[in-house]
Formats: structure tokens, C-alpha cells, sequence
């Protein structure tokens, strides 16, 4: 019998029995007219209990499928008669559009880091959170108290922009955190910072129009941007982030990472910030300031946010949780200018309504009691003791034959190697280094650019 090999534990056992009956009727396997085997029968031979075959029969007979004789059996319908499928010679020649080709071409330029095999001791891949100290017994009892206090009405559709709650504690937290300047009505929750580059490509970006951005600059911004249809204009960075007498005059917007840049570390200074908001001013120009990794600082007092400094109206602040909650719960936001913002709540309701409303409440709680900054307190603490140790490592393994850059800050350091000799110092074999125990990201080492630093990222490691 076709539907006789044993059923997996990876969906209920019912359900994948009746997709295998409706697969072998609908490929003429079993015909119409053909008796099924009896529920007793069928049970025993797959050793699940009768009540399974029966949700399962009851599925075809209310579907079609089949029809019950009274005193005989079950039988295949008589009214399905579908000839054996037949492999298409060739498969059909579909257009897509100019945007689903940017996308195919954007995806096989990505570097995803391969999931490894097993646990390391030594992981360097960044940009994840510290899960082995989220406090994950405290969400859980917020959730499922969330969960529990419910109603049927906070089941339906929720506020395109984001739950209430999460926009009042978020706004106020970044004020307090980050210095930025907003209310909650200017909040937009978004399923990850991703999710915000790319409605602000969709809202703000027509083909062709010039957007500056740092060179070397992250991934995930730049084929957004290009698969808009975006022309990127690359903008030098050195050892303080993006030179804005750089920057052209003609650009629709420009694209940073102030606090942490992505991928060398560089702090942008006070006065390049400036300068950076006068340039927006000349030009007429949008800034997206992308605060990835912002919540960390480990040097000095924290500079503000770009956004905090605007009074114009011209920055577009991102943000996410991925980082410091953890990245599965595809949780960011979008503080953008009050005149964008119907703009950009539309967009959203157009992508996918509203992100999950029980996760927004469980986030707003654990921010608004406090517990998100106690547990970044702890986070920060931890980081400095593995950035102490890291450093130390390099400075007795590695000496003067690198150069250290973006410690002061965020979640990942970045080392250049001081002569040319020395690349293999950084450039590094995976395979040797994943059989030491860790595991590593290296930066392209082509084409050097302004102020000693290199380039184009990311290769896998």
C-alpha cells in the first residue's frame, strides 16, 4: 500500500496522512472507484491510533476525494478522474519584472556565513546577540502573561505603525539612550532593520536617482538599494567614517552608519556630523542613519545620534533588536520626519499590515520596566571583558604587524595589516581556522581606498 511506510513527528500524524492519500489520488495512483483500505486496517499497519486514520478520511470525504458506502467501505470518488501526471518537457518561460531580476541577481552576491557544523569555542561572526544571557525565563513569564491577559479584540488586525505601547517605551528609551529627538507617532515598528532599508528604498527612491553611501558599506543596504534601481555613488571612509567633503552635490540621499560604521568601526566626529547635515541642507538630501549596534560604547562618552542633531527634518533613523534581544524576533524600527511619516505607514500597510502584535507587547513591557537596560548594562560589562581579552591576545600574538580598528564601539573590531607581506595575517584560511575552533569573517583586501583602508567586504571565512 502506498500510504503504508511510517509517518514522521514532523507535522501531525493526520494531517500527513491525508496529503499522502490526496497525492496518490490526485497522481491516478489510486483510482476512482478504488475502496480504501479500512480504518482498523490502515491503523494497524502504520501504528497510529484509529482516530487518526478517521481525521484523516473525514478530510477527503468533506473535500471530495472520497465517498463513503454505507456497509461497504470508502471509496476513491468516482468524480476524480485525472490522468497520471506527466513531467513537463520543458517548464514554462515566465517574465519577471525588472525588479524580481535585481532581487535573483542581489541574492547571489550575498554572503551568508554557512551554518557550522558543530558548536566552536571561538565564534567571531558578528552582528548576533549574547543569547546565552538574554533573560529568556523572564520573556517567557512576560509573554505568556501577555498571552494569558489577551482579549478577542488585540486578536484582529493591529496599528500599522506599531503597537501603542511599544512606540511609547521605545521612543522614550531612545531619547534617554540615544539622544534621539522623536514622539511616538514618528515610531514605526518594522520586522527588522531590513524591512525598514527597504521601504525607504520603495518610499523615497526612483530609478536612477543618486544615493551616496560609505565605501566599504553593509551588504544588506547597498543590493537594496541597487535592486530599487538606485545609481550608488561610493563615498570614501578613513580612520573618523565617511569625509563629507566627499559627498556629491547632486545625490537624493545618503546612506551612514555614524556611531559604528559598518564594517571599519570608524566614530563619525561632532564635526563631520555637522558637516554631514550641512551637505543635506545644500543638496536638498534625505540621510539614513543606520544605529545598528548603537546601544554599545566602551571609550568616552557616547556621541549622540546624527538624528538628535537634525533640525530640519532630514534624517531617517533605523534600529533593531537584533542585536540585543535576539534576531529571531525580526523586531526593528524606523523613527522617520513628521512629514514622511503617512508615507511610510502606508508602505507598510501595503508590505504586510502590521508586524506581530503579542511579541510588540511582551518588547514594550520588557523596555518600559526597565529589565532591556539592565540586561544591556550586563551585556556591556560582558563585552568589555572579551574586548580586553581579544585585544590583549592581538597585542601579544600579533604586535605591531596590525592595526586595530573600531574597539572603541558596537559589537566587532576590524584588523589591516600593516604591510602587504602580512595580509595572510587577516586574509587567513577558513579551513585552519575552523579546525583551531573558531570562526571568523574577512574583509577583502582589493582595492585600497582613502586613508590606508581597504575596500569591499565581505568574503566568507
Amino acid at each position: 500500500m502506498l500510504v503504508a511506510r511510517p509517518l514522521s513527528k514532523a507535522a501531525p500524524l493526520s494531517r500527513q496522512l491525508y496529503l499522502r492519500l490526496r497525492e496518490a489520488i490526485l497522481s491516478g495512483a489510486l483510482r476512482g472507484g478504488e475502496k480504501l483500505p479500512s480504518t482498523r486496517d490502515l491503523a494497524e499497519q502504520l501504528g497510529v491510533s484509529r482516530t487518526v486514520v478517521l481525521t484523516a478520511f473525514e478530510q477527503l470525504l468533506s473535500e471530495g476525494f472520497a465517498a463513503a458506502r454505507k456497509g461497504s467501505g470508502t471509496y476513491v470518488s468516482s468524480h476524480v478522474r485525472l490522468a497520471p501526471a506527466q513531467v513537463p518537457q520543458k517548464s514554462a518561460s515566465l517574465r519577471i519584472s525588472s525588479f524580481g531580476v535585481a532581487a535573483a541577481a542581489a541574492w547571489t552576491r550575498m554572503n551568508f556565513p554557512a551554518p557550522a557544523e558543530k558548536r566552536l569555542p571561538y565564534d567571531f561572526a558578528y552582528g548576533r546577540s549574547d543569547v546565552e544571557k538574554f533573560p529568556f525565563a523572564m520573556w517567557r513569564r512576560l509573554l505568556l502573561r501577555r498571552a494569558r491577559k489577551t482579549s478577542v479584540s488585540h486578536l484582529d488586525y493591529g496599528p500599522t505603525s506599531g503597537s501603542v505601547a511599544l512606540r511609547d517605551a521605545l521612543s522614550a528609551h531612545l531619547r534617554r539612550a540615544r539622544a534621539v529627538e522623536c514622539e511616538p507617532s514618528q515610531v514605526m515598528i518594522v520586522n527588522g532593520s531590513q524591512q525598514a532599508l527597504d521601504l525607504i528604498a520603495r518610499v523615497l527612491i526612483e530609478k536612477g536617482d543618486r544615493v551616496a553611501i560609505e565605501e566599504p558599506n553593509y551588504q544588506g543596504a547597498r543590493e537594496v538599494l541597487r535592486a530599487a534601481g538606485a545609481r550608488l555613488i561610493p563615498v570614501a571612509v578613513d580612520h573618523d567614517g565617511l569625509i563629507p567633503k566627499k559627498l556629491p552635490s547632486n545625490s537624493r540621499m545618503a546612506f551612514v552608519t555614524p556611531s559604528h560604521q559598518f564594517p571599519t568601526g570608524a566614530i563619525l566626529p561632532l564635526s563631520r556630523r555637522l558637516e554631514l547635515l550641512e551637505w543635506a541642507k545644500r543638496a536638498n538630501a534625505v540621510i539614513v542613519e543606520d544605529d545598528y549596534d548603537g546601544e554599545f560604547h566602551y571609550e568616552g562618552q557616547p556621541l549622540e545620534s546624527l538624528q538628535g542633531l537634525d533640525r530640519e527634518g532630514r534624517v531617517i533613523y533605523i534600529g533593531t533588536f537584533s542585536r540585543t534581544v535576539f534576531s529571531a524576533l525580526r523586531i526593528g524600527y524606523l523613527i522617520a520626519p513628521k512629514r514622511l511619516v503617512p508615507a511610510f505607514t502606508a508602505a507598510k500597510w501595503l508590505c504586510d499590515r502590521h508586524t506581530a502584535t503579542l511579541e510588540q507587547e511582551t518588547l514594550a513591557e520588557f523596555i518600559s520596566s526597565g529589565m532591556y537596560e539592565r540586561y544591556l548594562r550586563r551585556v556591556r560589562r560582558r563585552n568589555v571583558m572579551r574586548r580586553e581579552a581579544l585585544l590583549d591576545e592581538i597585542r601579544t600574538r600579533l604586535g605591531d604587524r596590525v592595526e586595530v580598528a573600531g574597539d572603541g564601539a558596537g559589537a566587532h573590531v576590524v584588523l589591516w595589516p600593516k604591510r602587504k607581506s602580512q595580509r595572510g595575517i587577516c586574509r587567513g584560511g577558513g579551513a585552519r581556522a575552523r579546525s583551531a575552533g573558531l570562526w571568523n569573517r574577512r574583509v577583502s583586501l582589493e582595492a585600497a581606498a582613502e586613508g590606508g583602508l581597504h575596500s569591499r567586504l565581505f568574503a566568507n571565512e
